[in-house]
């Protein structure tokens, strides 16, 4: 059977036709409204005779593929004695600037609609004009070429051989993918204890296009029970590419391990791990202007060459995109974003799915093919996608830009006096306020109108890519003002704006996203079959609330695999460590801390609320215990410093090492500790988020929704964050392990209720010798 291929002109054109430089030329908000219109008023002032927006389409029967060819022609012009296509583009440029010549991709879109149409029509000639309409001067300048069907014909077949080269190569790509798929086995023995029910049940929502919220403990083997039976089903024709999607670092490497360890089964399946571009660009600032970058320079003059080459290799990690990168002398970062199109499964952040700022938009489309989502780490998406869907913008950075502007671009910084002032209105009326601030559930128009004035001038002035000192600032400036307006296109109920008077006496407004429910749906409704699992994936039906579930979606929660025995966990709850009380309870932690680790000799993890206080109790536990050997994360971490923090606990070495971390942060998820790696954990508090503007609007609005306010933005996070720390200890059948926790609110009913059944039961202590004698017992079981 001959493979079926849909495609584009425009694709086809750019992708065999490409050459020259990746440049960073500037295309504003209202650039695809304004060619939108201008296609339309070039449309509307041609005569009766002419046909705008006319649907084409060919086939080609190869010899192992049927290539389907569409696209629409902006006109059509039949005339007595030849037919012309039209193709309109609209231009910023001033018309005297621009050659025949100039835009050879423009011109064969236009050849191919041609031909498609000359050979429908059976034409021995026709002609294409090429349009382009100056949008600020409202005129028009036109090239007319005419070609014989001989001539398009070599043309397009050219165009057509050699984009099947490349096809054949994929095609023998995927051929070997599903042959490898087709006799893969699970790569272990057996499958852990609730491992298989969770990949029957991924197997079953991939295949069946629905969603699945999944729960399983920690440890089980989450990451191959989602990937394995998602591998199965891109073999069996179910889906064509799997996303597997994360919200840091290192579960993205537990995702390449996973499929390492596939591969090592014989499993033949190119997978792409996409890295932010500010990390993998080559140069320290991420400009690039070809004049500037070598990368940049000609890019696309070598990029199917590059392509082709790092298609053999199996993976597209990011070393070796970088590698292949140098080789080649091209952007590693497009680079990735091309291979995205061509890899069977692409590990990425969450926000390449659902950010509208950065998402793979040609990877989202419609007609892009039939993708599945699995997400993994769910609990962190509510609070991931609040962010994606919220907007701010601020008093002080349009004030200095409005200064830098005022002597060389006069009209520019008058736009801006406007959004200045507005800015300055609502800080005035937030002073007024009691608290500062200033909350309601209206967008107010006065808010948005200037701002649009602003982005056309800044948009006219940007598109000419003229250098200037103040550009970049210019740019972040209209940057922060253009998400602000997309966030108010989606601004309804699930909203609130507010303003919030800043120390300097700066001025912040925001869009916020409380629910963010509703846009998550929009990106899931395209039929894509998604998959939330995690191990803190309760209450069920608060995430099924956040993460936009309904009536038909399928739930799990797989039971704990573990030996109730190998897990000890002891409540505290003699100490309180609330915000108030937190300064008078230093001594009793590190007492409570250093009770624990002296039960045993090893490696323990204590999570904190927060770095002062990780700073205040680190401080006096050091001076305690002189023997026990302490390491502590600090705010804003490097990657290779997050390293060196667990190649501490990696590596085997003599007497009690005490890691302090805070909870929420990078060594409170995702990571493996396993065996004699990691003896026990400590969490002090309940995990709550600090109160703040935010959550006490979240709170509110949920109070009204449901009454239940201070659970949704508080309770449940935090709880979240301390059952996702100790889920560090117990990792595979054979540890063991214990954990601390500290808070006298862990003794609460409401607190209770939502640790895990398996935990049970958990003793509470109420000295530092109850502890002292609880360990000793677990340990000499051991």
């Amino acid at each position: 059977m001959k493979t079926k291929i849909r495609l584009s002109v425009r694709t086809l054109v750019e992708f065999v036709l490409r050459s020259g430089d990746l440049t960073s030329t500037f295309s504003g908000r209202s650039r695809a409204v304004e060619g939108t219109k201008a296609h339309q008023k070039v449309q509307k002032a041609q005569p009766a005779h002419y046909r705008p927006e006319v649907a084409l389409s060919h086939t080609i029967e190869a010899e192992d593929f049927v290539i389907e060819i569409g696209g629409r022609a902006d006109g059509i012009i039949e005339q007595d004695d030849v037919t012309v296509i039209d193709e309109i583009k609209s231009t910023d440029t001033a018309l005297n600037a621009i050659h025949e010549d100039d835009n050879p991709l423009f011109w064969a879109q236009a050849k191919c609609y041609a031909y498609i149409y000359a050979l429908q029509q059976s034409l021995e000639k026709i002609a294409v004009q090429l349009t382009y309409y100056q949008v600020e001067d409202k005129t028009c300048l036109r090239f007319v070429q005419c070609y014989a069907i001989s001539d398009l014909t070599a043309f397009f077949s050219d165009l057509i051989d050699r984009y099947l080269d490349w096809a054949r190569l994929i095609q023998q790509g995927q051929a070997d993918r599903n042959q490898s798929i087709k006799e893969l086995k699970f790569p272990f023995d057996s499958f852990r204890a609730g491992q298989r029910e969770l990949a029957v049940a991924v197997y079953w929502t991939v295949t069946a296009g629905n969603k699945l919220f999944a729960q399983a403990p920690t440890g089980i083997g989450k990451t191959l029970a989602s990937l394995f039976p998602a591998v199965k089903a891109i073999g069996e024709g179910k889906t064509e590419k799997i996303f597997y999607l994360t919200a840091k670092t290192s579960t993205r490497e537990i995702a390449e391990q996973a499929l390492a360890t596939l591969r090592e089964k014989g499993l033949v399946l190119k997978s792409l791990t996409l890295t932010a571009k500010d990390k993998i660009c080559f140069n320290a600032e991420t400009d690039c202007d070809p004049e500037k970058c070598i990368y940049a320079c000609g890019h696309y003059d070598r990029i199917h060459a590059a392509l082709r080459e790092i298609y053999a290799q199996p993976v597209f990690t990011r070393i070796v995109i970088e590698e292949c990168s140098k080789k080649y002398q091209i952007c590693p970062f497009e680079f990735s974003l091309d291979l995205a199109l061509w890899a069977d499964c692409v590990i990425c952040d969450y926000n390449y799915v659902f950010d509208p700022r950065v998402s793979l938009k040609r990877l989202f489309a419609e007609d892009a093919g039939s993708h599945c989502l699995l997400i993994d780490e769910a609990h962190n998406l509510a609070d991931r996608a609040r962010e994606m869907y919220s907007a701010t913008l601020s008093k002080k950075p349009i004030s200095e830009l409005k200064q830098a502007l005022k002597q060389s671009q006069p009209k520019l910084a008058k736009a801006l006096a406007p959004v200045q002032t507005c800015l300055a209105r609502w800080g005035k009326a937030c002073e007024q306020t009691e608290a500062k601030l200033l909350v309601q559930n209206e967008l107010p128009a006065d808010v948005l109108s200037p701002l649009y004035k602003f982005v056309k001038l800044a948009d006219a002035w940007l598109a000419r890519n003229e250098p200037a000192p103040f550009r970049e600032q210019l740019l972040q400036v209209y940057f922060d003002i253009h998400a602000f307006l997309r966030t108010a296109e989606e601004y309804e109920s699930d909203y609130l704006f507010y303003v919030e008077k800043k120390t300097g006496g700066d001025v912040a407004v925001k869009l916020f996203c409380v629910d963010p429910s509703r846009l998550l749906r929009q990106v899931l409704t395209l039929g894509r079959p998604t998959v939330f699992f995690s191990a803190t994936l309760s209450p069920l039906e608060y995430f099924h609330a956040m993460l936009a579930g309904d009536e038909t979606d399928r739930s799990l929660s797989v039971a704990s695999p573990f030996p109730r025995d190998n897990l000890r966990v002891l409540v505290a709850d003699y100490i309180a460590t609330t915000y108030k009380t937190r300064d008078s309870s230093y001594d009793a932690v590190v007492a409570a801390i250093a009770t624990v680790t002296s039960a045993r000799q090893g490696n323990y993890l204590v999570f904190f609320p927060s770095y002062r206080y990780l700073q205040e109790v680190a401080a006096r536990y050091a001076e305690r215990t002189n023997e026990d050997q302490l390491i502590c994360q600090s705010a804003g971490m490097t990657d290779a410093e997050r390293e060196a923090f667990l190649d501490c606990f990696t590596n085997q070495c003599e007497g009690t090492l005490v890691g302090f971390a805070v909870l929420g942060g990078a060594f409170g998820e995702g990571i493996d500790l396993i065996g004699e790696q990691l003896s026990g954990a400590v969490i002090v508090g309940i995990g709550l988020p600090q109160v703040c503007t935010e959550r006490e609007i979240i709170r509110a609005y949920y109070d009204a929704q449901n009454g239940r306010g201070f659970e949704y933005a508080y309770l449940y996070p935090g709880i979240n964050k301390v059952l996702q720390a100790a889920g560090r200890v117990i990792r595979t059948d054979a540890d063991r392990g214990i954990v601390l926790l500290i808070d006298e609110r862990f003794s609460q009913q409401r607190c209770r209720r939502l640790l895990p059944q398996w935990w049970k039961p958990i003793q509470t202590v109420r000295t530092p010798e109850g502890i002292a004698a609880c360990s000793r017992e677990f340990w000499r079981e051991d």
